[in-house]
């Protein structure tokens, strides 16, 4: 590539970035004189790049909307943000229905990318995995979880790649980790796959200094550096459903237990993996006189049939939560039998739930 038209490509890349740019910046910027940087201008509106002249004290030159997409300039963080929305999009439900389009973009960002900036990528789209849901729960902090996304931080884009690296090559990693409380940790740690799980990256892998599984929020890693050796990759679960059962039990205030007669899928419809463990439960004892009140209370045993002719049988469902005053409503939407094995409060609340809605349904 000749200087000039270098430097008319970096001139691109300056009025891209935003803002009114003075002569006297651009040709600081381009190590070239005033006029340089008007002829250079020019030869960008040649190109059909709206390039618009501000007048004034503080003019110079500015983008506008033109009548079509110019050439982009990005720099290396930038054409990964932009491949990762183009290809996590499609993954989490957040497409267009021009599904092809995005394929196609993906497809020519990737083809001029540097040889090493494809390497890493791909490193990271080969380690990365979707839980399939933008949020666990469909309500907002539905269980307390101090980790719910409202504004969600993204991870630094080194940080990413240093362990999708890592992931891929089975590599120990250093990493230096805020907790929720800010205390900050180095550990090291041997990463499974990073996980993209309701608005937030996650990794998920081995602290082999205490020989348990550990799942980490990547925007509160400030540091990864990999490390000599190699380990084992582990059997079991892959790192989307390791991630989804650590939230399930994760050590929160309180330690919920509920047996309700419905099939797997309809709870699943409203307490998902990442929020509540389910397994088969034996019948339900009958109700006695602190069988649970309220709507959908009945405890009959054995199995039953639901709305659409579905045997249901008993399901244990076992839940850890900061907060219980979701619950309540939650037990009602299910609308099946239920026995509250723990905790106490939960059943308060619930009886409490159910006088509400009693009382409502009685007003005229």
């Amino acid at each position: 590539m000749s200087r000039p038209t270098g430097r008319v490509l970096t001139l691109l890349e300056l009025l891209q970035a935003g803002g009114t740019r003075t002569v006297a910046e651009l040709a600081d910027r381009l190590g070239v004189d005033g006029r340089t940087v008007r002829r250079y201008v020019g030869h960008l509106v040649d190109l059909d790049v709206p390039v618009e002249s501000v007048r004034g004290r503080y003019g110079g030159y500015r983008l506008s909307p033109g009548y079509r997409l110019p050439p982009l300039m990005l720099d290396d963080d930038e054409a990964l943000a932009v491949l990762l929305g183009l290809i996590a999009g499609p993954r989490t439900g957040l497409a267009t229905a021009q599904r092809t389009a995005a394929e196609t973009a993906a497809a020519k960002i990737r083809r001029v990318l540097p040889r090493h900036v494809a390497r890493r990528l791909d490193a990271l789209l080969d380690s990365l995995s979707f839980t399939g849901r933008t949020d666990p729960t469909g309500r907002p902090d539905l269980t307390g979880h101090p980790d719910r996304p409202d504004t969600a931080a993204a991870p630094e884009a080194e940080v990413l790649l240093t362990l999708a690296d890592a992931v891929r090559h089975r590599r120990p990693v250093a990493v230096r980790y805020t907790d929720r409380n800010g205390s900050t940790t180095e550990r090291t740690f041997h990463p499974y796959g990073i996980v993209a799980h309701a608005g937030r990256w996650y990794v998920t892998g081995e602290d082999p200094g205490i020989g348990e599984d550990r799942t980490f929020r990547l925007d509160r890693v400030t540091g990864a550096r990999a490390q000599p050796g190699t380990f084992d990759a582990p059997a079991g679960p892959d790192p989307a459903e390791r991630v989804l059962s650590g939230f399930a039990t994760a050590g929160y205030r309180h330690e919920v237990v509920v047996r309700i007669r419905a099939t797997a899928e309809r709870i699943r419809l409203h307490l998902p993996g990442s929020v509540a463990a389910l397994e088969a439960s034996e019948p339900a004892p009958e109700p006695g006189p602190r069988a649970e009140p309220g709507a959908g209370a009945g405890t009959r045993t054995g199995t039953g049939t639901g709305g659409d002719g579905t045997t249901e049988g008993w399901t244990r469902v076992a839940l850890r939560a900061e907060r219980l005053d979701w619950l309540p409503p939650v037990l009602a939407a299910i609308d099946r039998p239920f026995v509250i094995e723990r905790p106490e409060e939960l059943r308060t609340l619930v009886a409490a739930f159910a006088d509400r809605l009693a009382s409502h349904a009685r007003r005229t």
